[in-house]
């Protein structure tokens, strides 16, 4: 699986997501985005393990939740943002 980091604009839709993803199985965490994401308008995240990228954002499109940008953990704490046709 895969570690992808979603950004959302507020800690309240954060926080649906992180509830949202979690709920059906996926191992999550909430946090804030580094600095450097801030400064884009992203305050808040939620790590996610998937075994596909599309799996978690049609949950969170289901629940009518509306995300940032995406990003895939890389080793040694890289992020790389991806690019996804579903928002």
């Amino acid at each position: 699986m895969k570690s992808y980091f979603v950004t959302f604009r507020s800690v309240t839709l954060a926080q649906r997501g992180e509830q949202t993803l979690s709920r059906a199985g996926y191992r999550t965490n909430l946090r804030r985005a580094p600095r450097w994401m801030e400064e884009r308008g992203c305050g808040y995240g939620v790590e996610v393990k998937l075994a596909t990228l599309e799996e978690g954002l049609r949950l969170l499109r289901a629940q009518q939740l509306s995300w940032g940008r995406i990003w895939q953990m890389k080793p040694g704490g890289e992020m790389e943002e991806v690019r996804h046709d579903l928002s």
